[in-house]
């Protein structure tokens, strides 16, 4: 019989990499971002949110706040290195108003993090005590990350069109959802698993959506390429004709 922390440690480290893929899902629009100078419409609320998100879920992982939470500093360790990657990013390429409210939003962050783990630290002495407030905190943070997508399921919805919400990253949400929300259950972990079971639902009404939108957005694509393709059809006609009724008979052209 498998024991509880053996089911624990497995989905620990399935949720490490699903976790990781879904840290690293921006390359691509980073390196387009690097390619153009510029970071463009993008808005650098998303890497800020999920900064101190990784901070605080750090902080809850360590021994002396929340006891054998190793997984939980390693993914969210790494998370934190690889937004701040993103946000030195967004500082290079955006103008001058922007990279100053970018840092200092960060600075605040660190600062807020900082000062509440000093204070759990010397106004509590338990680690019961200390990883239910900053457990409370972390819980809050999450959920408002997971429930982000709801604007891409109301666009969905909208257009009947998943588009622009990628199949992969929403199998790696519920994949990552469900790993986590199993880690938090051996043994029990609500403040882990609260956050994780959402955004575990969250996940699975985005790939129900996508099982019921998959079919049209096939048919709007087609019929874009479709379309485009006619459009460029009738241009091509349209010179080919323009030029033809410049040429005489014999296909010379004629003189003006």
């Amino acid at each position: 019989m498998i024991s509880p922390s053996a089911i624990r440690f497995a989905a620990g480290i399935i949720g490490n990499i699903t976790a990781l893929f879904l840290f690293l899902s921006p390359l691509p629009t980073f390196i387009g971002i690097h390619k153009k100078k510029t970071v463009g419409q993008y808005s650098s609320v998303p890497y800020l949110a999920t900064f101190v998100n990784c901070m605080l879920w750090v902080v809850y992982g360590l021994p002396f706040i929340h006891p054998n939470s190793i997984l939980v500093v390693t993914i969210n360790g790494a998370g934190f290195f690889i937004e701040l990657i993103y946000l030195i990013l967004f500082v290079i390429y955006s103008d001058k108003k922007n990279k100053l409210k970018i840092v200092l939003i960060a600075i605040v962050e660190i600062i807020i993090v900082g000062i509440m783990t000093a204070l759990v630290l010397g106004l509590t002495h338990t680690t019961k005590r200390r990883s239910s407030i900053v457990g409370m905190i972390a819980i809050v943070c999450n959920i408002m990350m997971y429930a982000s997508p709801l604007s891409v399921m109301k666009l969905v919805i909208t257009t009947k069109s998943v588009e622009y919400m990628p199949f992969s990253l929403s199998i790696a949400s519920f994949t990552n959802g469900i790993a986590w929300t199993v880690y938090a259950l051996f043994p029990l972990d609500p403040y882990i698993a609260a956050p994780n079971g959402l955004g575990t639902i969250f996940a699975l009404v985005q790939l129900i959506l996508y099982a019921t939108y998959y079919k049209s957005t096939k048919e709007q694509i087609a019929a874009r390429k479709f379309k485009s393709t006619v459009g460029l059809t009738e241009v091509i006609y349209n010179e080919d004709s323009a030029k033809a009724a410049q040429l005489p008979h014999n296909g010379r052209a004629q003189k003006p």
